[in-house]
């Protein structure tokens, strides 16, 4: 019978642009070997963070677009200049979210920009995108993590929440995998 179970790592430190992912996982392992058929799920807020997927609200002027949209939606334009940069294109706007299709082909509310995990980045005037190429990205840890542990290394899941626009309740898809 096979079975799935999940666990957390503890004592993952916050998240800095360059942190080596691969190595703050195994560190959190405390020498626990990876296993063959086990899967490591990260989260995107620390891939992105850890790759420099970050937007200081200071550094951006917000264009005509976005000054409209800001007013209409109660937003501050600069927040919505920064998903504008994400989108490939925006489907709706109502009641303060805009629903986008990424570049990825992924449609979510805000083209997964989030200041919700910005800390200590900069809490609300800083926001984290999504992973330039998630796909890559889950090569490049799993690559690591093999390099570091000189085993075969795991198959690698990078994750993103994602709710349904303007309903209750969130699911988690997985973005990248390696």
């Amino acid at each position: 019978m096979s079975s799935i179970s999940a666990r957390g790592l503890p004592d993952i430190p916050e998240v800095r642009p360059g942190d080596d992912l691969a190595g703050l996982i195994l560190a959190a392992l405390a020498g626990r070997p990876l296993e063959t058929g086990q899967i490591v799920v990260i989260a995107h807020t620390v891939v992105s963070k850890a790759e420099g997927a970050i937007v200081a609200l200071t550094d951006v002027s917000a264009g005509e677009r976005a000054r409209v949209l800001g007013a209409e939606q109660g937003r501050d334009p600069r927040a919505i200049q920064v998903v504008l940069d994400e989108s490939a294109e925006v489907l709706r706007a109502e009641r303060g979210v805009l629903i986008c299709r990424t570049r990825h082909g992924f449609v979510c509310a805000n083209a997964g920009v989030d200041a919700s995990n910005a800390s200590p980045h900069g809490g609300a005037d800083t926001l984290i995108l999504l992973p330039r190429d998630p796909d890559d990205s889950a090569r490049r840890i799993r690559a690591r993590i093999s390099e570091l542990t000189a085993t075969a290394p795991p198959a690698v899941l990078i994750t993103d929440s994602f709710g349904r626009a303007w309903r209750h309740g969130q699911v988690d898809v997985a973005i990248g995998l390696a």
